[in-house]
């Protein structure tokens, strides 16, 4: 029986299961521990159905966000959704980079992983995650033009999933999205902005695709809710500027939390760090049973993936947990 802690991110009820109760940190995910404020007085009606004016205000302000036209955007309830979805609707071969999120190898049926470097076959389409998720790794963009120009040139499409990559604007390949083009990219709204649990992702495609995405969700994907916090949330450009800033410089001092303690964390995302130790599973049994979680891995025992701590006071409680225990 697989291990639920090694699976993925966020099971705390798995580790009070194992270690008990207590005041729990969740160091296991990548999502911001400083969440966007949602404002008290910004409620949704939930007695009618959601307006589709108030989808078109969100995809509207994601665009103006991902530097796209609203055409080439489609909400949907959480990426993870739409990455299952479009194996079905774009069919054909396909494969994926690894290491990297589960649910790129369940996007398309018999997709094939591949390491890093590996060729693509023929015209398969390339899905891989930017920054990669659990690695970090960071591709600019003209090293992403550069493969989509190779998938191109053989007839397959480059499938790039951004759900980090709200921390470095600048790497995000969505700009280059058209008609025409084979390109599709995913951005996710809770992992930035803290509040995963809205369940509110995106797809940028071009326009005929989005329109296959549009009749396979109905017309009302979103909920209320979202609508309403999502649009808010991306047209707050001061809290976003903010934010990218207020991460690095949290990622700069975990990082020199982890080198005093001698782990060398990897990665470019400012969400999260990747350490690889040859006791990470001793490192990983400590931390439990002082009630921190991180995420361990079934495929990569010398791995560990902690989220960025959010402040000081959580920097020196994953401090002593690394000293005593």
């Amino acid at each position: 029986m697989s291990d639920p802690l090694r699976h993925h991110g966020g099971n705390l009820a798995a580790a009070r299961a194992r270690f008990g109760e207590g005041p729990w940190l969740d160091l296991s995910t990548g999502i911001n521990p400083v969440a966007w404020p949602v404002p008290a007085e910004l409620t949704a009606d939930l007695g009618p159905l959601p307006d589709p004016a108030a989808l078109a205000q969100l995809e509207a302000a994601a665009a103006a966000h991902f530097g796209v036209s609203p055409a080439l955007v489609c909400a949907l309830p959480g990426s993870e959704m739409g990455l299952r979805l479009l194996g079905p609707l774009l069919g054909g071969l396909a494969c994926h980079r690894v290491p990297g999120y589960r649910t790129h190898g369940a996007a398309f049926a018999d997709s094939l992983p591949l390491s890093p470097a590996a060729p693509v076959p023929g015209d398969a389409a390339l899905l891989l995650a930017n920054p990669n998720n659990p690695c970090g790794t960071l591709l600019d963009r003209a090293a992403l033009a550069a493969l989509l120009a190779e998938r191109t040139a053989a007839g397959g499409w480059l499938i790039v999933d951004e759900a980090f990559v709200d921390a470095h604007p600048e790497a995000s390949i969505a700009p280059l999205v058209g008609d025409g083009r084979r390109l599709i990219v995913f951005r996710s709204f809770g992992k930035f902005f803290g509040l995963a649990g809205l369940r509110l992702g995106f797809v940028i495609a071009p326009p005929a695709l989005v329109t296959r995405y549009r009749a396979l969700l109905g017309d009302w994907p979103i909920d209320a809710t979202a609508l309403a916090i999502g649009t808010r949330a991306y047209r707050d450009c001061a809290w976003i500027e903010a934010t990218r800033a207020a991460l690095a410089r949290r990622a700069a001092a975990f990082d020199a939390l982890l080198r005093r303690h001698g782990l060398a964390p990897e990665g470019a995302s400012p969400l999260f760090r990747l350490v690889a130790h040859p006791n990470a599973a001793d490192i990983f049994e400590r931390m439990a049973r002082a009630h921190i979680l991180a995420r361990p891995f079934d495929y990569a025992p010398r791995w560990l993936r902690f989220g960025v701590p959010a402040d000081p006071q959580v920097l020196d409680r994953l401090d002593r947990a690394l000293r005593h225990g």
